[in-house]
């Protein structure tokens, strides 16, 4: 199952991020979600000393950061290159 947090639902209501970004990164992660492979999608894990491994996902100037739990996508932020990348450093 894939859970979206209330920031993206905010941002995307604002227009914030457009929904035909949104519905690809949308239709990557029902795909992820069924097969279980992480290598259909250009993904790379996140360096750094975080409490849990978060991934990102890469659709055109987009990016979604997410991680796995219990066979569950969290999806926390998406948004453009330059402002997923500063809010992760």
């Amino acid at each position: 199952m894939i859970f979206y947090e209330k920031v993206i639902k905010k941002l995307l209501k604002k227009g914030e991020i457009p929904k035909k970004q949104f519905l690809l990164l949308h239709h990557a992660f029902q795909a992820i979600d069924l097969t279980k492979d992480l290598n259909l999608f250009d993904i790379k894990k996140l360096k750094g000393d975080y409490t849990r491994e978060y991934f990102r996902l890469r659709k055109g100037k987009y990016r979604a950061i997410f991680f796995l739990e219990n066979d569950d996508i969290y999806v926390v932020y998406i948004g453009k290159r330059d402002e997923v990348y500063d809010l992760w450093e």
